[in-house]
């Protein structure tokens, strides 16, 4: 059996190659499968009864957050390698946060919806949109998955200050958890995102963020939940 050798990818050379060739790797698959689940949503091979369209659909939705995913990690070579340009933008976060959070339906099934605090002061800061949202999307995104029970995962907007600035902060998680990310927000171990069961989510949202001068960060906790936080220097 072949093994892998670790060493063969630690410099940064060597892991941009590879990630290149799984991005190769992964669309054109990603292509043809999401090709054919449209052409059975249309109906072109017979009719689907509701249970099959919703089955479909269903698929549909997983695969494009994985044509997605697969962008963000072509996004995270770039970044890696300091070959992404970033748009330069003035971005209204509160209102960015809010239409994101109006379009996410991942917990609907089972009955898991995203709650926006808004904060009382305009929250503009300056980036590239595409990229903060697919940041933002992806920790929405984390936290409605790991909710393992009915109720309410809260999106929290305000403004913090320190002797670095001034920022917005936006904490995504249980109500219980939002406070405790506030006050960690100075910088906390982020084993969670290795070992937290989330991928290659939070590195590539951790990626974008701190190319933008903000931080991404998570708290640890004795469940499953997932609980992250961000934070954006706030255009003066």
């Amino acid at each position: 059996m072949t093994t892998f050798d670790k060493s063969s990818i630690t410099d940064q050379e060597s892991l941009s190659r590879v990630l290149t060739l799984a991005v190769h790797e992964f669309r054109t698959p990603l292509s043809v499968l999401s090709g054919y689940l449209r052409m059975l949503l249309s109906d072109q091979f017979g009719e689907l009864n509701e249970k099959q369209r919703k089955m479909v659909d269903e698929a549909c939705r997983a695969c494009g957050r994985v044509t997605g995913l697969v962008t963000e990690m072509n996004d995270f070579r770039k970044l890696a390698a300091g070959e992404l340009k970033l748009a330069s933008q003035d971005v209204d976060f509160d209102s960015l946060v809010a239409e994101l959070a109006s379009g996410m339906h991942e917990g609907e099934d089972r009955d898991v919806r995203i709650e926006v605090t808004t904060s009382e002061t305009p929250l503009p800061v300056r980036g590239d949109r595409a990229r903060l949202s697919s940041a933002v999307r992806a920790l929405m995104h984390a936290a409605l998955r790991e909710r393992g029970k009915p109720g309410v995962i809260v999106a929290d907007c305000s403004v913090a200050e320190d002797g670095d600035g001034t920022w917005a902060v936006l904490a995504i998680g249980e109500a219980s958890l939002i406070e405790s990310l506030r006050q960690q927000r100075d910088g906390v171990s982020f084993e969670y995102e290795w070992n937290g069961g989330m991928g290659l989510v939070l590195p590539i949202a951790r990626q974008i963020i701190e190319a933008h001068g903000g931080a991404l960060w998570s708290i640890k906790n004795d469940r499953s939940a997932a609980a992250s936080a961000i934070r954006l220097p706030l255009r003066t």
